[in-house]
């Protein structure tokens, strides 16, 4: 990895002031919030995360841009997971989304209280089927609420140009839950992931609808290629 140069460096550092000094002011936010009746929590997180958008292009100087179409209603959206950018970008490139996210975001003070008002869904990667009797129990009530849920099938954040494995529980909420699936491709590991973060591209290309009910073997392979389409 070359060497960060002063201007990565001073970007970097005025980014992380901004954007994590501004968080806390948020968190403030949203302690009252909580304790207040209406939408307001999801105000707040969506104040949230157009603050990091705008973050990340007007200071680090990355732009982002979005290929294909993205859907609407429910489906469940298969993203690459390459940084904490599409994580937290996620209210941007949908609307209203449920997310999958591991069990220990939600067990947070404050901030796990402020995801599950919101609709992120535990994820427990070792506890097998009662797990994912668990999620896909919490998933359903946003599907009847015409929410797109958003799901990273490779578990956790891999390095730009790695393809591992899906982990297996992503072919069983697909299987439970019946939605199609939108594969979505990102490389924000190139720009974004390191520490010191450099100017350039990141590119969220949405891919084809794959219909619900695929064997497991297949929807696997589809969705594995179409989400490192941008990975060399």
């Amino acid at each position: 990895m070359n060497r960060a140069g002063p201007g990565e460096v001073l970007r970097s550092l005025v980014f992380y002031a901004v954007f994590y000094g501004m968080t806390g002011v948020l968190a403030l936010l949203v302690t009252v919030q909580l304790a207040l009746p209406g939408r307001g929590v999801v105000h707040g997180v969506h104040i949230w995360t157009r603050l990091h958008r705008w973050c990340v292009t007007h200071i680090l100087g990355i732009a982002v841009r979005i290929e294909g179409m993205p859907p609407d209603g429910p489906v469940l959206v298969a993203l690459k997971h390459e940084s904490f950018f599409e994580a937290i970008d996620l209210p941007n490139l949908l609307t209203y989304p449920g997310v999958f996210a591991k069990i220990e975001l939600l067990q947070l003070p404050l901030w796990g209280r402020a995801a599950r008002s919101y609709g992120l869904i535990g994820v427990e990667r070792d506890q097998g089927a009662r797990a994912l009797r668990a999620m896909v129990k919490a998933a359903r009530p946003l599907v009847a609420e015409n929410r797109p849920l958003a799901i990273f099938p490779e578990g956790t954040r891999v390095p730009h140009g790695t393809h591992p494995p899906l982990m297996s529980g992503f072919a069983g909420v697909y299987s439970l839950l019946s939605l199609a699936v939108v594969p979505v491709a990102v490389d924000s590991g190139a720009t974004y992931r390191r520490r010191w973060k450099r100017r350039g591209t990141i590119t969220v290309r949405f891919g084809e609808r794959i219909p619900a009910g695929l064997p497991r073997a297949e929807i696997e392979a589809q969705v594995h290629a179409a989400i490192n389409a941008l990975n060399p």
